[in-house]
């Protein structure tokens, strides 16, 4: 009897030991990280997730984890005119502490705060895309806008005539990247000659750049080339200048299999390709770098590409090769 007692008070004092742990099993001080393991976690945070450039870097962002052994997820909101919405997103991941978060901030100026957060927590913070100009950014990888609008107005201008009316759409209100794009086009295009008669912004939306293609038309009937800050409003524009009966050369920016299949269709003038998946596979990349206590770059430029015609279908058959 004696012994069965005893047997009995061993796995009693047994199953309190075991009780005494987390419920859930991975939340116990220097244990894995819910949902992931062993595995160092990045959150990607985009300016949104609807669009086909930014559905290559969610592709080169999700390539990097599966071929670095990283756990990971690749978020935005629905446009990019939802700025608070992905400040709201950043804060969310903050309270989630990853181990690195790589961004394309919308509105830069409005994100540092969060930002602070993150540096607060030891949290690396890599940008992509656009740079924050914030001093304790890990890194900025991406174009440098103002070249990538400099090559387009340089396109757009070795098809016009000094003289020449010209019109440029940019993005929303405070977007660096799309900014310096318009900047460095209107640079080059004025250098050769041309009058910039409009300069209006869009959202980078299709809809809204067919609206203001739609209003320029009616003001300048005669302008003669258009610079767009990306694809999506490039090919807004080339719809009103279509619906009109018009031939006015209008060169895009990002590279888009939209934007090059207009251009082997002979409607699309050109593009000015960034390369959006290196830019989520490399900042996926550095941020596991930086996990690992490595030292990297504090800038890393993917440079760009012009595409016309010529070289359109070369460009479009890599393109549906990483949206697979």
């Amino acid at each position: 009897m004696k012994r069965v007692l005893s047997l009995l008070l061993v796995l009693a004092m047994a199953g309190l030991a075991g009780c005494s742990g987390s419920p859930t099993g991975g939340d116990t001080a220097g244990g894995p990280k819910e949902g992931g393991g062993d595995k160092p976690e990045i959150v990607v945070v985009l300016k949104t997730v609807s669009s086909q450039y930014w559905k290559f870097v969610e592709a080169g962002a999700k390539k990097a984890f599966a071929d670095l052994g990283v756990s990971g997820k690749v978020i935005g909101p629905a446009s990019e005119v939802q700025v608070m919405e992905q400040v709201n997103m950043l804060e969310d991941v903050l309270s989630q502490n990853p181990d690195a978060l790589v961004v394309a901030p919308t509105q830069p100026s409005t994100a540092i705060p969060v930002f602070e957060k993150y540096k607060e927590k030891g949290i690396p913070v890599i940008l992509i895309d656009t740079d924050a100009g914030w001093p304790d950014q890990t890194t900025f990888i991406g174009t440098d806008n103002t070249t990538a609008g400099m090559q387009g107005g340089k396109l757009l201008s070795s098809m016009l005539q000094p003289g020449d009316k010209v019109a440029l759409i940019s993005g929303a209100l405070g977007n660096p990247a799309t900014d310096a794009r318009i900047k460095g086009a209107k640079e080059v295009l004025e250098k050769a000659g041309m009058v910039v008669v409009a300069e209006q912004p869009a959202d980078s939306d299709k809809a809204k750049a067919m609206a203001v293609m739609e209003n320029i038309l009616q003001t300048t009937p005669d302008v003669k080339g258009v610079f767009c800050a990306n694809d999506d409003m490039a090919l807004g524009a080339l719809r009103a200048i279509e619906a009109k009966g018009l031939k006015i050369p209008v060169i895009g920016t990002d590279g888009t299999i939209e934007a090059v299949e207009a251009i082997l269709a002979g409607s699309l003038a050109g593009t000015v390709a960034q390369r959006p998946f290196d830019m989520g596979y490399k900042g996926v990349e550095a941020a596991l770098k930086v996990v690992k206590g490595e030292t990297i770059p504090k800038r890393v430029t993917v440079g760009v590409d012009l595409i016309t015609r010529e070289n359109a279908k070369e460009k479009l058959e890599f393109l549906k090769q990483i949206e697979k």
